[in-house]
């Protein structure tokens, strides 16, 4: 059994522990830290711990409060170093980590505020150096750390020592990387108010510990994660420096487990069970990795990288080259609501009914266009009934200048109609007062809220008219979440749920398209998704018919897309189609050019949408299949 697991990992180069869910690991993580705090009060010691911020440790500080509360853990013998603290930064700013630290642990427990320790954001800049001296050499009065707790940013920083730090590096400023900051532009209301440089341990002080633990959740951390865990070891990646520590273990979920070579790539570490999805994977995979058609893949190139035991097994080669082949071939399809009067056994979608009602749910006012727009219309012109279901009024993103435009534009209106524009006058003052004052991520008031929302609103009541919707079937949900949780740390979803399971009971769908981006655990698209999925599950329970003939299709946002051997449905595009879509996205106009929350990319919504599909296009054609303009594609959800 030893040597199994050993040949499993030997890609990996530091112990990987992986659970179910990030609940159970961190559970986990908690009672070990528990059991050191408690071994060292029976030696009347102190326990002194590194404790990290961000999402990743959150769930393991909850379950250490109620260890306090419910089960007598005492923290009088604690001693915490923070590793990290943004610069410059008041310890009551709502991002400081010094607050994150309050809220999170701190208030709960009986630990002495003077045994904590958290690198002090408001030095003058020129104390900084003596402050990091005597951070190190507190933490080493106190014999050093005893349990270390690290997350990992997706530049592969621990702490805040970015690419480019040094093994033996100490407490110290640091620069942050474009990456980091663009990471946390949604805690500072956009980029430009995030600090650029913050105060940090250093990895050299970080391998002090005699125990350290490095938490990864969600298939966000994923890729990060395998560079960590496999990468070479490289100042690039500064988390690969932990391959070199006897005391080091990664503790994820199976999200941030995915890209992990016994997972991803099984074939090339083990025997494997083979399934028909697991053989399309490896197929895929060969193909793609050796620049070839599928229908010219060799025995020789079976056996020369790893896939000798399916060649064996299922061979010879070449049926399996014809059948993976004609899998993906019946993936594409022209008609995405189904083609009326053909046989459908080879196509993604029914034949019948000849006329489908169909439904778009879209998180935000344009990802129905940006991921689908191709698909959306297609699907007016082949003469389906489609609904579009806008799920919340994006009214975050839309800048504060282009709200005030819009109320100025207003104002200008009533005064060329002759009519006492003294409402709109004053309310427009009191939203310019509000927004010299307006801190980095302070909610807006609810009069610029509606505006932004109405911005929105009228951009993507634009855009679906210009994909062949008619106005009444254009939804605007509004779901209450997503304003209640701008103010509300604990959400509840159920009047969400109930205001979806209504729109459901009201159209009787034959198809629902949802968005299925579930790497961030803590985003829209995944909260909007597990509402409808718990809506249309509430239904299906209580007997609803129609819900037996509606099928669910997952689509992706602008970012990236389906693996090829996930996709179910493959609808290619014309270059006339594509420009369609492309006016349909143009339509709003608040997120062209520069939006409030662009992500990781730079590039504009349309050119994302546009390359994305094309690079799908030109993956089916590299693999051997017609040559495409673009392709938009889906991944159907199937209940258990």
């Amino acid at each position: 059994m030893l040597l199994n697991l050993l040949e499993e990992t030997r890609y990996e180069k530091v112990p990987v522990k992986i659970y179910d869910n990030d609940s159970e690991a961190s559970f986990d993580v908690a009672k070990r830290i528990a059991a050191i705090i408690k071994q060292k009060q029976a030696e009347g010691k102190q326990a002194v711990l590194g404790l990290a911020t961000g999402v990743s440790p959150i769930k393991v500080y909850k379950e250490l409060i109620r260890l306090h509360k419910e089960e007598g853990l005492s923290f009088k013998n604690v001693v915490t170093f923070n590793l990290d603290e943004y610069y410059p930064m008041q310890p009551d700013a709502e991002q400081s980590y010094v607050r994150f630290m309050k809220e999170q642990l701190f208030n709960h427990v009986d630990i002495d505020m003077a045994n904590v320790n958290i690198p002090d954001g408001t030095l003058a800049e020129q104390d900084i150096a003596a402050f990091c001296l005597a951070y190190e050499q507190k933490i080493n009065s106190y014999g050093g750390i005893d349990v270390q707790v690290l997350g990992i940013g997706r530049t592969g920083h621990i702490g805040f020592n970015e690419p480019g730090s040094a093994p033996n590096s100490g407490t110290r400023l640091v620069t942050l990387n474009d990456l980091t900051r663009r990471d946390a532009s949604k805690d500072f209301g956009g980029k430009e108010n995030v600090p650029t440089k913050a105060i940090t341990m250093g990895i050299g002080t970080i391998f002090k510990a005699r125990e350290i633990i490095l938490l990864g959740w969600s298939g966000k951390k994923a890729s990060i994660i395998k560079k960590a865990v496999e990468g070479n070891i490289s100042p690039d990646v500064p988390a690969t420096y932990l391959q070199t520590s006897d005391n080091v273990e990664f503790v994820i979920d199976q999200a941030a487990s995915v890209d992990l070579t016994r997972f991803d790539l099984p074939w090339l570490v083990k025997d494997c069970v083979w399934d028909d999805v697991l053989i399309k994977k490896a197929v895929v995979w060969l193909a793609k990795t050796l620049n070839k058609p599928i229908l010219k893949l060799t025995e020789s190139d079976y056996n020369n990288n790893g896939m000798a035991q399916l060649a064996t097994e299922f061979g010879p080669v070449y049926n399996i080259n014809i059948s993976i082949f004609n899998n993906i071939q019946h993936t594409i399809t022209g008609w995405p609501g189904g083609k009326f009067g053909a046989d459908d056994s080879q196509r993604p979608e029914r034949a019948e009914p000849k006329v489908k009602r169909s439904i778009v749910f879209s998180p935000h006012p344009d990802d129905d266009v940006i991921s689908m727009g191709g698909t959306f219309i297609r699907l007016a012109d082949q003469g389906h009934e489609v609904h579009v279901a806008y799920q919340t009024s994006g009214n975050t993103a839309v800048w504060d200048d282009e709200m005030l435009r819009y109320v100025e534009f207003a104002m200008d209106f009533a005064r060329s109609q002759s009519q006492d524009a003294a409402y709109l006058d004053n309310l427009y003052k009191s939203m310019v007062e509000f927004l010299k004052t307006k801190q980095p991520n302070q909610s807006d008031t609810e009069p610029i809220r509606t505006v932004k929302g109405l911005i929105r609103k009228g951009e993507a009541i634009a855009s679906a008219r210009l994909a062949g919707l008619a106005d009444q079937r254009i939804h605007f949900m509004d779901l209450p979440f997503y304003d209640r949780g701008k103010f509300q740390k604990e959400v509840s979803y159920e009047d969400d749920i109930q205001q979806t399971m209504q729109l459901l009971r009201d159209i009787k769908p034959h198809q629902i398209f949802t968005a299925g981006d579930f790497a961030d655990p803590h985003g829209t698209h995944k909260v909007c998704f597990e509402i409808i999925l718990e809506a249309f599950t509430r239904l299906r329970n209580l007997g609803e018919s129609w819900t037996k003939d509606c099928w669910i299709w997952l689509y992706r946002g602008a970012w990236h897309e389906f693996e090829i051997h996930e996709i179910e449905m493959a609808v290619p595009l014309s270059p006339q189609e594509v420009y369609r879509k492309r006016m349909a996205i143009f339509k709003h106009q608040s997120q062209k050019d520069v939006p409030v929350f662009p992500g990781d990319d730079a590039r504009e919504f349309w050119v994302r949408a546009e390359e994305r599909t094309q690079e799908t296009a030109r993956l089916y054609n590299q693999l051997g299949l017609a040559e495409y303009e673009a392709i938009e594609a889906f991944v159907r959800w199937k209940f258990e």
